[in-house]
């Protein structure tokens, strides 16, 4: 196997300035070319075995299996590799999510992916976003996840289903009228928050509803993704709170809710 790693990665030097994850993306094609068996303790001990001319100089060596063990590590953790069921050998195998990655495209997919943990978004945007965000379908995704945010503000702000897209957002947000404004702040902050809401309604869910969108870039899908978490806890606090729990949206006493401010 070390022999297909430098048939690939002749330089050392080169295979050393390879982050883990692309080092990574190397070795899992060479990995299912062995039956998707596979062990690292039997890769270390080939490469400082290695025959003359058949591995890696010896004064790379000790680096290079650290750079391998790296890779190593990133296909366990992302789930690409996984050990091998009833074995007590330390063998691996490909897991599915290994087998279903052909070619390098698919693979920078998922790596972009994998760097965008589940953890960072809203759970209902996970939920519905995040399997075709990992199966490269971007434009879907984030068109699931902008909807949420529209059907939360809808139901938050109490309005019928004809209420839609930036026209509802500007409603439920509006700085003097909306149901969901805090007029406990500046108006400026408030007017700034409308448009926030009616803006990614309008780049990022309405262009999906009239035509094909697509959306090549996985981190910028991401973006949007976190995006939309954002704006969609937003929403459930302003819902909680017109509901009293919590600090109250209205306070009409208050200089902040005309957009004056104290004086210093």
């Amino acid at each position: 196997m070390i022999q297909e790693i430098k048939a690939a990665l002749p330089d050392p030097e080169v295979l050393l300035a390879l982050a883990p994850q692309e080092l990574a993306r190397v070795l899992l094609p060479i990995f299912k070319r062995h039956r998707g068996q596979v062990h690292l303790y039997n890769i270390m001990m080939h490469l400082k075995q290695g025959r003359v001319g058949e591995g890696y100089e010896a004064e790379y060596v000790p680096a290079v299996g650290i750079a391998i063990t790296e890779a190593w590590n990133w296909l366990a953790v992302e789930g690409l590799i996984v050990p091998k069921p009833g074995d007590m050998g330390d063998w691996f195998i490909i897991s599915r999510a290994g087998e279903r990655i052909d070619g390098d495209e698919a693979f920078n997919d998922f790596a972009k992916a994998a760097l965008l943990p589940r953890n960072l978004l809203h759970p209902k945007i996970a939920a519905d976003a995040w399997a075709n965000f990992l199966r490269g379908a971007h434009d879907l995704a984030v068109f699931a996840a902008f909807k949420q945010v529209e059907v939360a503000v809808r139901e938050a702000a109490g309005c019928d289903a004809r209420m839609t897209g930036t026209d509802l957002m500007r409603m439920a947000f509006h700085s003097d009228s909306g149901p969901l404004a805090d007029r406990t702040l500046p108006k400026g902050e408030r007017e700034a928050l409308a448009h926030l809401f009616a803006g990614a309604i309008g780049s990022y869910k309405n262009p999906s509803s009239h035509r094909t969108v697509t959306i090549a870039d996985a981190s910028e899908a991401g973006e949007m993704l976190i995006l939309a978490s954002h704006l969609l806890r937003i929403v459930e606090d302003r819902a909680r709170r017109r509901r009293g729990e919590g600090p109250p949206l209205h306070d009409d006493a208050s200089p902040a809710a005309s957009g004056m401010t104290k004086p210093v």
